[in-house]
């Protein structure tokens, strides 16, 4: 699979380059995987070794989803180095929360740039690469991008804008074989949540939130945007899985005073 990735260097993003090199190589093939962060780091020189360490063809790229020009430069890198695209994995993205009514329009613009623009630009500049492989995008999404959540500023709605974006890309580049889906996560161990999980207590009360048990690791991401770009999901297309252990539909189940109620 030829492929690019977004904020590639941690998180979603370098635990999907893994998963998609790995499944390569179980099949006897090379991966090709363009891994797009913002800078150049310690953090991306080490997963482009990795990469390589399982086989797959690495091309390190650096550029800020944000800026306007960007995401259409490293496709036609990409596109220029491996020949082509089978997919698109538009997963950087940012918060600046903050309550809305105190929020500046440059950091509702910014986060609109990096979380939303940035899909619409990427699948733009892929989209003759994709249609012909008839390859897929996923788009990372957040179950904010469907619940209210109150004080992140412009997050949710940006996730929110990316999750119908993928709805529309969906129609329209359907006809040309490309498939085009949203992964919502959950809560998830990342680097942009590393701050919260440091507080053990938090950390317990958090996985005590969620019916599985646990909070969710970025592998568990990564394993399901394998499926969506891979073969078995050939048929999935503009739909949003969302991907959080069940906690968003467990509200109902947390309510005060829910254990006295009984049967009249």
């Amino acid at each position: 699979m030829r492929v690019l990735v977004t904020g590639a260097a941690s998180g979603i993003g370098r635990a999907t380059c893994l998963r998609l090199a790995r499944d390569a190589g179980a099949r006897g093939a090379a991966a090709k995987v363009a891994a797009v962060d913002l800078a150049p780091s310690p953090e991306l020189d080490r997963l482009a070794d990795e990469l390589r360490k399982l086989g797959a063809d690495v091309l390190p790229l650096h550029g800020d989803m944000g800026e306007a020009d960007a995401p259409a430069r490293v496709v036609g890198e990409a596109v220029a180095r491996f020949g082509g695209l089978d997919g698109l994995v538009s997963n950087a993205g940012i918060n600046r929360p903050a309550p809305l009514v105190q929020y500046s329009v440059d950091d509702w613009d910014r986060v609109f740039a990096v979380n939303t623009r940035a899909t619409w630009l990427l699948a733009k500049a892929a989209h003759p690469a994709l249609k012909a492989s008839r390859g897929a995008v996923v788009a990372v999404g957040s179950m904010s991008g469907s619940h209210p959540h109150a004080n992140l500023g412009a997050y949710g709605p940006s996730k929110a804008a990316v999750i119908m974006l993928v709805r529309v890309l969906a129609q329209e580049l359907g006809r040309d074989g490309i498939r085009v889906n949203a992964l919502s996560p959950g809560m998830v161990r990342t680097g942009m949540t590393a701050a919260v999980y440091r507080d053990a207590a938090v950390a317990a009360e958090r996985d005590a939130l969620v019916p599985l048990g646990r909070v969710a690791g970025p592998e568990d991401m990564a394993d399901v945007i394998a499926f969506l770009l891979g073969p078995d999901a050939r048929y999935v297309n503009g739909h949003d899985l969302v991907v959080d252990g069940g906690v968003a539909g467990n509200f109902l189940g947390r309510l005060p005073g829910i254990s006295r109620i009984t049967r009249g």
